[in-house]
C-alpha cells in the first residue's frame, strides 16, 4: 500500500498514481533460495552472471508486460442497495429461505392475518404522531386525521394497503423512503438509517413497541447533518424535514387535496408501511432470527461491500491491465486509492463526478502496463454533448478517457452504465464511436453494462439488435460477433420485502420474473484485437454458477465480473 499516493489531474480527469511495484514472486513462480555455492555461469562470465541476477530480480519483483495481450475486466459493482432484503440472494442458512418464502406467504395468502390497520399501526400511535407533525407547524394535519378516522384505520394491512396500487401511484409510502431510508451524511461520514426493515438499521426492531419509539425519535428529534449551507460544512437537520410535496403535476394519481397536505399523508404512510413491515417480520419469525439475517447480509452486502469488492478485484483480477467499473460510489475510489489496490493501479474517475446520486463509472489501470507518469485526457463531456434529452443518459453513467501504455500504443476507454432497458447503450456506442473515429490513433476499448436482453423489444434493447449495431461499426466484443442470448451475466429477482410488491417474485419464479439476461460486454477493434479467453464470474472466485441468484454473502454484486484476453493481430 502507498503511505503518500500522488494525486494528479490529467486534462480534468480525477487520477491517482501507483508506485507501479509489485514486490513478491509471481504466481505459479518458484521460490529462488540460495545454495552456498556459485553458479558456472557466474564463475566463468561474471557479466552473464550479473544478467542472470538481474533476470531473476526482475521476475521476483514484478515481470513486464506482455505487448502482445491485454487483460481486461468490466463490472457493475452495484453502488446502490440500502435494502439486504430487496433480492433474493443464495444464502448458507436455511433459515433464510424459510422467511423469505414465510413472509411471500402473509402476503401472498394473508387469510385471517389480514388485519385491520388500527390492530398494528394503533390509534395510540397515530396521536402521538399527529401530535409530533402539528409540532412541525405542517399545514393538512387536521385533513390528514379525518383520512385516518375515515380510510387508513380500518384498511386491512394487506389487501387494503400493501396491495393498494393506488397508493403506489401515489408514491405515498414509496417517496418518503426514498428520502429517508439511508441518508448519506456531509463529508462522507457515514449515513443515517430510518428504523424499518428495509434497510441497515441496527436498532432492537423485535417487536412494534422498539420499533416506534426509534422509529419517532429518529424522523423527528435526531439531528444529522447533511449536505447543504455554505463554506461545505453541511446544515443540521431532522429527517421529517427533509421530506417534499408530492406534486400532482408528476404523479397525477394525486388529487389536489392530497398534495396540498402530501407531507403529513405521506408521513402517515411511511409510518404504517414500516408498522407492517415490522409485523409481518416478527409474526414470521418470533425468535427474532429476521434481525440476526438482517444484520448478517447488510454487513456482507453494505456495510463490507466495498471492501469485499476490492478483496475480490485484488485477490482474483490482479493480472487485469483496465478494469472498468459502473456504478461505484465515490467513497468507492477513496477506498480503493487507500487499499493494497491502489498500489498497483490507477483509479480514474471523471473530474465531474456524481455525488448524489452516486453511480460512476470509472477506470482502473494497472501501472505496470499504463505509465503511471502518462498523462490522461478525459472526453466525457464531448461525448455527453452529443446527445439530446430523449437519451436517457446521467451525469456519471459514462467516463472517457484517452491514455497510452508503457509501449507507447494509444488508447481510447470507455466505461458506462446503460439505463434499466438498455435504450441509450446503441446512442452511447454511437457517440463513443464517432470519437473514436475523430482519434484514428487510438484503439477504442469499451467496457459496460450495457443493461440489454434476450429478447428485445420496442421498450427493451436486444442483446442481437446490439450485436448487430457494434459489428456494423467495425467492432467486436468479448463474446464473439454474436453473443447467445443465454449466456447471462445476471440472475436477480425481488422478493415480498421491499416497496415495489408487483415486482415481487415467489420462490418459484425467480427465473420467470427475475432478471436473467446478457448484459455485460467489453468490446474493441476487430481489426485489432481477437480473444483468446473470456470468462464471467459470480463467486468472486473467477467461476460462474448457472442458475444461481446473486448477490451472495460472499459476492456482493448483482452483474457478474467479466474479464477477457485480447490479443494482438499482427
Amino acid at each position: 500500500m502507498l503511505s503518500n499516493p500522488r494525486s494528479r489531474s490529467g486534462g480534468g480527469a480525477s487520477v491517482d498514481d501507483g508506485d507501479g511495484s509489485e514486490v513478491g514472486l509471481m504466481e505459479g513462480e518458484e521460490d529462488v533460495k540460495p545454495t552456498g555455492k556459485r553458479s558456472g555461469v557466474s564463475r566463468v562470465m561474471p557479466v552473464l552472471g550479473l544478467g542472470l541476477v538481474l533476470l531473476l530480480g526482475w521476475r521476483m519483483f514484478g515481470s513486464g508486460p506482455d505487448k502482445s495481450a491485454l487483460h481486461v475486466a468490466t463490472w457493475n459493482i452495484a453502488a446502490i442497495n440500502n435494502n439486504p432484503f430487496e433480492y433474493w440472494i443464495t444464502h448458507d442458512d436455511a433459515d433464510y429461505n424459510k422467511l423469505m418464502e414465510d413472509v411471500q406467504s402473509f402476503i401472498d395468502q394473508p387469510g385471517e392475518r389480514d388485519v385491520p390497520v388500527s390492530q398494528v399501526f394503533t390509534p395510540q400511535m397515530w396521536t402521538e404522531l399527529k401530535a409530533l407533525m402539528a409540532a412541525q407547524g405542517w399545514t393538512g394535519v387536521e385533513q390528514t386525521d379525518a383520512m385516518w378516522q375515515s380510510s387508513f384505520a380500518e384498511r386491512k394491512i394487506i389487501s387494503g394497503f400493501m396491495k393498494d396500487a393506488s397508493l403506489g401511484e401515489k408514491r405515498l409510502a414509496s417517496m418518503p423512503d426514498r428520502i429517508t431510508n439511508t441518508i448519506n451524511l456531509v463529508g462522507g461520514k457515514g449515513v443515517a438509517n430510518r428504523p424499518t426493515v428495509i434497510n441497515c438499521f441496527s436498532g432492537d426492531m423485535t417487536s412494534s413497541a422498539k420499533w416506534w419509539s426509534a422509529w419517532k425519535s429518529f424522523m423527528f428529534e435526531s439531528q444529522i447533518m447533511v449536505e447543504g449551507g455554505g463554506g461545505g460544512g453541511g446544515v443540521a437537520t431532522v429527517p421529517a424535514k427533509m421530506l417534499q410535496k408530492i406534486k400532482r403535476s408528476k404523479y397525477p394519481a394525486v388529487t389536489a387535496e392530497e398534495e396540498a397536505i402530501s407531507i403529513p399523508l405521506q408521513t402517515l404512510a411511511q409510518a404504517i408501511f414500516d408498522a407492517i413491515l415490522v409485523y409481518i417480520v416478527n409474526f414470521v419469525s418470533p425468535s427474532g432470527k429476521w434481525q440476526a439475517l438482517q444484520q448478517q447480509m447488510c454487513d456482507s452486502l453494505n456495510r463490507k461491500k466495498d471492501a469485499h469488492t476490492l478483496s475480490i478485484l485484488d485477490r482474483s483480477y490482479a493480472d487485469a491491465d483496465i478494469v472498468f467499473v459502473q456504478e461505484a460510489a465515490a467513497v468507492f475510489l477513496a477506498k480503493a486509492r487507500q487499499s493494497a489496490l491502489g498500489s498497483r493501479y490507477r483509479a480514474v474517475s471523471s473530474a465531474a463526478l456524481d455525488g448524489k446520486r452516486d453511480q460512476n463509472s470509472v477506470v482502473l489501470l494497472r501501472s505496470a502496463y499504463f505509465d503511471p507518469k502518462a498523462p490522461i485526457v478525459e472526453h466525457t463531456a464531448e461525448v455527453m454533448a452529443s446527445f439530446d434529452k430523449s437519451t436517457p443518459v446521467a451525469n456519471g453513467d459514462l467516463l472517457v478517457v484517452s491514455v497510452a501504455d508503457v509501449f507507447g500504443r494509444k488508447y481510447l476507454l470507455a466505461s458506462f452504465h446503460g439505463d434499466t432497458n438498455g435504450l441509450a447503450t446503441l446512442p452511447v456506442l454511437a457517440a463513443v464511436h464517432a470519437l473514436a473515429a475523430r482519434m484514428p490513433s487510438h484503439r477504442l476499448v469499451f467496457g459496460l453494462d450495457a443493461n440489454t436482453y434476450a429478447k428485445g423489444s420496442s421498450s427493451k434493447q436486444g442483446v442481437a439488435e446490439f450485436a448487430q449495431d457494434f459489428v456494423a461499426k467495425g467492432y467486436s466484443s468479448c463474446w464473439g460477433d454474436v453473443p447467445d442470448p443465454t449466456n447471462h451475466t445476471t440472475f436477480n429477482a425481488r422478493t415480498f420485502l421491499q416497496a415495489q410488491l408487483q415486482k415481487a417474485a415467489r420462490a418459484s419464479e425467480k427465473a420467470a420474473k427475475g432478471d436473467k439476461n446478457p448484459k455485460d460486454f467489453i468490446l474493441f477493434p476487430k481489426a485489432a484485437y481477437e480473444v483468446v479467453a473470456t470468462t464471467k464470474d459470480n463467486t468472486g472466485l473467477r467461476r460462474y454458477t448457472e442458475g444461481m441468484v446473486f448477490p451472495t454473502l460472499q459476492f456482493p454484486s448483482d452483474h457478474g465480473l467479466v474479464a477477457t484476453v485480447l490479443r494482438e493481430k499482427q
